[in-house]
């Protein structure tokens, strides 16, 4: 879901591209409300959006980075119709089951958007969002793909940014080693400061549920961004 690398070089994926089969039901959600709700994220294209326009209204947004099928976001935004959620998710049943949701529920507060998630970023304005959720991106456990993670210094920094002062970043991982990465880099940010943990800030989603099965603990990380860091 991700670029760390500029334009000019070629990305490092942070993600598996992945396209799926969808349902019936799916396919069917997909026609009828992708054209008014969705948003196809070109590589390279660095044209700004207007989050205004894009939802119709003028409210505080939430970035959700690889939502997976979408239910914990559909859940979030239903309980939260105050502010509007923007997801980006590159596997197309995910997309096709949270578009479902958004019909069935009649959320008007949701978009979707299908592409590099980093790309996405680009084009968003400083300040523009009041949180970024990141729940159990690819932990990519081998050493030598540890470069395509998405919790990275420059990513880091570049979500910070879009970030308004006080906005929250919102990790999830099932990991435990990548927990520690994700720590040590969210710690060393000069923006962030870390947020005490709170118990049923957000839905389970079908990854924790799959990672708790296997054994393996849950971490929370909630980071601030300071309003005029030293």
């Amino acid at each position: 879901m991700t670029d760390t690398a500029t334009p000019a070089t070629r990305p490092i994926r942070t993600f598996h591209p992945r396209r799926g089969r969808m349902s019936a039901r799916h396919a069917d959600a997909h026609a009828a409300l992708w054209p008014r709700l969705g948003l196809t994220v070109v590589d390279g294209d660095r044209t700004p959006i207007d989050l205004r326009e894009l939802f119709g209204r003028e409210a505080p947004v939430v970035l959700e980075i690889g939502f997976g099928m979408g239910d914990a976001t559909a859940a979030m935004a239903a309980a939260d119709p105050d502010r509007d959620y923007l997801g980006i998710e590159v596997h197309t049943p995910g997309i096709g089951n949270l578009l479902a949701l958004v019909g069935e529920r009649e959320l008007g507060n949701v978009r979707v958007a299908q592409g590099d998630a980093m790309e996405l970023v680009h084009r968003l304005a400083p300040g523009s969002l009041a949180a970024v959720h990141v729940f159990f991106p690819d932990p990519w456990p081998k050493a030598r793909h540890h470069k395509r993670r998405l919790i990275q210094p420059g990513n880091v920094a570049l979500l910070r940014e879009r970030l308004c002062p006080g906005g929250v970043l919102h990790c999830a991982t099932d990991w435990p080693e990548y927990a520690e990465a994700m720590t040590e880099t969210l710690d060393a940010d000069p923006g962030l400061r870390r947020l005490p943990a709170t118990p049923h800030a957000r839905p389970e989603t079908k990854f924790e549920r799959r990672g708790a099965a296997a054994g393996r603990p849950i971490a929370d990380l909630r980071y601030a961004r300071i309003q005029n860091p030293i």
